[in-house]
């Protein structure tokens, strides 16, 4: 999603370990007394539990990429996707670019996704296919040629045009209010649910289902909160939660009728404010105020909607006799200012470094307009627990900014570790980082460090020392007795610090070890003889280091 449309709503180890990730936990602010020191613990025995390669997932990433990064999974998603016609191959930008309609790469039917779908197959990861809900699609002109929403002869002068097309205005009068009343079928076909068991039957005919190859996962659309932003040129008026519940249950049901291997995941939301309230009530307090009650909310016995609409999916279940909803997944982007562009200042690298708390400190006040404590991962499995036990959890869009310099590198490197230790389902970052950046390098220190498919352990052990925002340290072992990887974190801009690494009850490494290390090229491989002892090792600042125990 466009960072305009996240701001929208702004104001209104290491040591021997076993088969997974653990992560850096104590909150003291040096474990050494020396501040460029840190001792970190590895336990083998304590807090195991799987590591889901679904974690590693990405968003629009080449065939290329997803070699590169052994990635499992890449989701093709976005605002654009919401008006997406597989009849025709186009689809509409909404607010992110003059809400014009265009073409797809191809001519035929679903061909730009079908392509999609090859690459990632003969890449060897699996597919995350946006289905469209909010009952409009793309329309071209019989020549194939764009249209669009608010033409400046039809709607008069508004504050920008399209730098080449001088009648394709931005729906903003030139005194700035928004274009009211607008024919949607100036660039749009209405259609209902059923349009889309065309395009599912064409991708199940084409691939196959699930369970034999074909797409994976079926996501409810994106973003339905922000709607009336994104698209309000055929959506103006925010979702209602009966409305949005009732659009997903059925798309959920066409997606089971036509391939019941296939899994669901929903509902695609955007961030804070719309996890808590309807695009409806969203809408209507920013007009009346924040601190009124919400008329939807209310209606609805003042609860918040995400754990309502799991619990209308619990019901559905009941109904249905079967599982329509396997996946509940969100999108969260760090609000605090800079945290999620470019900024590389001192002020901005530093606040990057403890915002990765929101995904799983209970305690972290977010440092924005949120400010609260956002809890991400730990609020997403309260709520499943509490609203629809069994439902797995998802992150299918995030992205921490900065991505050509380490302090983004250390910022994803964080996250991965995060995701993996908390017991997350799945994750797929937006979108997948360009090749040639530290970001992307990042990713790969989990999947392919060594150019050969080694990656990450598949059971996380614990792993605490030091202070978070400072360096994080994540273990994680490969079988009950296999290799161990250490991923120890150096967020620290400017100063080296030196990791003591040290295994439960004096236990010590009796085996080789092979570091590889992150620190703004190129992976570096070092391979020093056998070992034997504690392990210290020297982080340079802003640095992302493996340690590999045992082959």
């Amino acid at each position: 999603m466009a960072t305009g449309t996240r701001e929208l709503y702004r104001y209104g180890a290491v040591a021997v370990l076993a088969c997974a990730v653990a992560c850096v936990s104590l909150l003291s602010p040096h474990a050494c007394a020396q501040s460029n020191e840190v001792i970190i613990q590895v336990d083998t025995a304590r807090d195991r539990h799987p590591i889901s390669s679904l974690i590693y997932g990405v968003n629009f990433a080449t065939e290329e990429q997803l070699k590169l990064l052994h990635s499992p999974a890449n989701r093709n998603g976005g605002n654009a996707t919401t008006r997406y016609n597989w009849k025709q191959n186009c689809t509409n930008s909404g607010n992110d670019w003059f809400y014009m309609s265009h073409t797809e790469p191809g001519t035929a039917p679903g061909e730009s996704v079908d392509r999609w779908i090859e690459a990632n197959r003969a890449a060897g990861a699996k597919s995350l296919v946006s289905l469209p809900l909010i009952g409009w699609v793309a329309r071209l002109k019989a020549d194939r040629s764009p249209t669009w929403s608010y033409s400046v002869a039809k709607y008069g002068k508004q504050q920008k045009t399209e730098p080449n097309n001088a009648d394709m205005g931005n729906g903003s009068a030139q005194d700035g209010k928004p274009v009211d009343g607008n024919d949607p079928t100036d660039s749009n076909i209405k259609v209902d649910i059923a349009y889309q068991k065309g395009w599912l039957e064409h991708l199940t005919q084409k691939f196959g289902t699930a369970k034999s190859g074909g797409v994976n996962w079926y996501l409810l659309d994106n973003e339905p909160g922000i709607w009336q932003g994104t698209h309000r040129d055929v959506f103006p008026v925010g979702i209602k939660m009966e409305d949005l519940f009732n659009r997903e249950l059925a798309a959920a049901k066409l997606v089971k009728s036509v391939d019941p291997s296939a899994l669901v995941g929903g509902p695609e939301e955007w961030g804070w404010t719309n996890y808590l309230y309807s695009g409806y009530d969203s809408q209507w307090a920013g007009v009346h105020g924040w601190d009124k009650p919400k008329p939807d909310r209310s209606a609805h016995g003042d609860v918040d909607i995400m754990p309502w609409l799991l619990k209308q999916f619990a019901t559905a279940e009941q109904t249905e006799g079967k599982r329509l909803l396997d996946y509940f997944t969100l999108h969260f982007y760090p609000q605090a200012d800079g945290v999620g562009g470019d900024d590389v200042s001192e002020a901005v690298k530093l606040r990057r470094n403890r915002s990765t708390r929101a995904l799983w400190e209970p305690a972290y006040k977010d440092e924005s307009w949120i400010a609260t404590e956002v809890k991400l991962i730990p609020r997403m499995k309260e709520w499943v627990a509490q609203s629809y036990p069994g439902t797995k959890i998802g992150l299918t869009e995030y992205n921490w900014g900065a991505e050509k310099s380490m302090s983004g590198a250390v910022a994803q490197a964080d996250i991965l570790g995060i995701l993996g230790r908390e017991g997350v389902d799945l994750a797929t970052r937006w979108v997948c980082p360009a090749t040639n950046t530290p970001t992307f390098k990042a990713i790969q220190m989990y999947r392919n460090f060594d150019g050969k498919g080694g990656s990450f352990g598949s059971t996380s052990i614990h792993c605490s020392g030091g202070n978070p925002d400072e360096v994080a340290a994540f273990a994680a072992q490969e079988g009950a007795n296999g290799r161990i990887t250490i991923m120890v974190i150096n967020k620290k801009p400017h100063d080296a610090v030196t990791a003591h690494v040290r295994l439960t009850q004096g236990r010590t490494i009796n085996s080789s070890i092979t570091q590889y290390r992150l620190n703004g090229g190129a992976i570096d491989r070092v391979v020093p003889p056998f070992h034997e002892g504690p392990i210290d090792v020297t982080l340079p600042a802003e640095s992302v280091t493996l340690l590999v125990v045992g082959s």
